[in-house]
C-alpha cells in the first residue's frame, strides 16, 4: 500500500514576517505529527519537513528520526496549501 500523506489539522506555531519563513504543526490521518517550514514570497512553498516524535514513522516505523517524509514534500506541500486556503 503506497503512502499518500494529507493533513488533516494544521496550526500555526511560529512567523517571521521579515524572511517569510512560517512554522506549523500538521497532523495526519494516522495521527502522527509533522512540523512544516514554509516561506510566502509571495506564493506559499514547503522548505522543509520534520516527523515530530508523538508516534512511529507511518512508513517505516522508526521509533527515531528518519527522512521518509522529505520524500512526500510535494503531497505535503499541496494539502498544506489547500488547508492554509480554508482559513
Amino acid at each position: 500500500m503506497a503512502f499518500n500523506p494529507s493533513i488533516v489539522d494544521l496550526e500555526a506555531l511560529d512567523k517571521n514576517e521579515k524572511t517569510g519563513l512560517y512554522q506549523f504543526v500538521a497532523t495526519l490521518p494516522d495521527q502522527s505529527k509533522v512540523r512544516l517550514f514554509m516561506s510566502k514570497n509571495p506564493k506559499w512553498k514547503l522548505e522543509d519537513v520534520n516527523r515530530l516524535l508523538n508516534n512511529p514513522c507511518p512508513i517505516c516505523r522508526k521509533d527515531y528520526y528518519c527522512k521518509c517524509m522529505e520524500r512526500h514534500m510535494g503531497s505535503l506541500e499541496a494539502s498544506a496549501i489547500e488547508q492554509l486556503g480554508e482559513q
